[in-house]
């Protein structure tokens, strides 16, 4: 379905724009770090984890030092992410689908441009994505392109993760490309989710594409953003529903576990990977946090479910709010050290600076092609 009552388009972007990609590459960077290591674990184990070494409500990142040895058996982390992810172990940006997908979208918008097909995207992913770093929706769809399936058919296809967080995940770029042009931002995502995903899978990420173009303008706030990201997707969907019901909830409680455990309650049949739960979670958090970066980034993360993704996706949205690399504490960038690992060859090593002024050509690009 193509977005419909779209916002008129908000002003471009102001001069720091590149600062302001930075700062979001950045926090996505962070946020998805944070989630690592309690990627898939239950709420309650991700409150003993942080509570046992000093770390609840949860401000750091996450840590084994002082863990007692009985509790580390009970949770063990995740077990890919753990000597990559935990405080005393970060050195840089490890690999990451959460960062995969935002630099093939990098690629895609830098062969094909903002007129790219979703044929395309396709196209992009058996040249460079490998297909051991698909998972769920992203590799049946990988293994109908395959089989000679062309899209839509990729997403609906002997496909049960079509309505899971996965093209969430890859919208980022159409929001950052498109400052103050959600519904642009959203189209955009659009074409680039029917290759995996259907229905809420879809609304997801344009969602998710409309809050990031607001924000990008550097004009709005996190709550503006939310209900622009709102305008874009059928109100009476349940992806819709759920944004919805995160948003009232945070307003409703200020403690933030209560939040989330009203959040668990409500959409706990709901598999942990499935878009519906994570919008409402990643909405309440948003709305919680109020724009401050940590509150954004740790809430999202505290509240379970797909902690990498959602902490990816506040932090971009966080740091686009912030402006600027220097206004999002040291203690989330620092670590990082300005260099990615990615299974995406052209980027492996890159920093975040360069994808920022990489983004950013791409954004100057569409503004002259339009």
């Amino acid at each position: 379905m193509a977005p419909h009552a779209p916002p008129a388009p908000e002003p471009g972007p102001p001069a720091d724009a590149t600062a302001r990609l930075h700062a979001a590459w950045l926090g996505r960077a962070a946020g998805c770090l944070l989630g690592k290591p309690v990627e898939k674990l239950p709420l309650p184990a991700i409150r003993a984890l942080a509570r046992a070494t000093g770390n609840w409500p949860l401000t750091t990142w996450f840590t084994a030092k002082g863990l007692p040895p009985a509790l580390a058996a009970a949770h063990p982390w995740n077990r890919r992410s753990a000597t990559t992810s935990l405080a005393e172990n970060i050195d840089g940006m490890p690999e990451d689908d959460d960062l995969n997908y935002p630099l093939l979208n990098l690629l895609l918008l830098q062969r094909y441009g903002p007129g790219f097909r979703t044929a395309d995207v396709g196209r992009l992913w058996l040249d460079e994505l490998p297909a051991g770093r698909t998972f769920t929706a992203e590799r049946v769809a990988y293994r109908n392109l395959l089989c000679g399936l062309e899209p839509p058919f990729t997403a609906s296809h002997r496909n049960p993760f079509r309505e899971w967080i996965g093209a969430q995940i890859r919208a980022d770029v159409h929001g950052w490309t498109h400052p103050g042009d959600p519904a642009a931002a959203a189209e955009q995502a659009h074409r680039d989710a029917t290759l995996t995903h259907t229905a809420n899978g879809v609304y997801g990420a344009m969602f998710t594409a409309a809050v990031i173009a607001t924000a990008a303008s550097g004009t709005a706030d996190v709550h503006r953003a939310l209900a622009t990201g709102l305008t874009v997707v059928p109100p009476d969907s349940r992806l819709s529903r759920a944004v919805r019901f995160g948003i009232a909830t945070a307003r409703a409680h200020p403690d933030f576990d209560t939040v989330a455990d009203r959040l668990h309650t409500a959409y706990g049949s709901y598999h942990w990977v499935h878009v519906v739960p994570n919008a409402a979670l990643l909405a309440a958090a948003l709305t919680h946090a109020d724009g401050d970066f940590s509150l954004s980034v740790c809430r999202a993360v505290s509240g379970g479910w797909d902690t990498d993704s959602n902490g990816a996706t506040a932090g971009s949205v966080a740091g686009l709010l912030a402006g600027r690399p220097e206004r999002i504490p040291d203690r989330w960038t620092a670590p990082l050290k300005n260099r990615l690992a990615t299974s995406v060859p052209p980027f492996d090593g890159t920093g975040f600076d360069t994808l920022a002024t990489l983004t950013h050509r791409l954004t100057r690009q569409e503004a002259h092609r339009t």
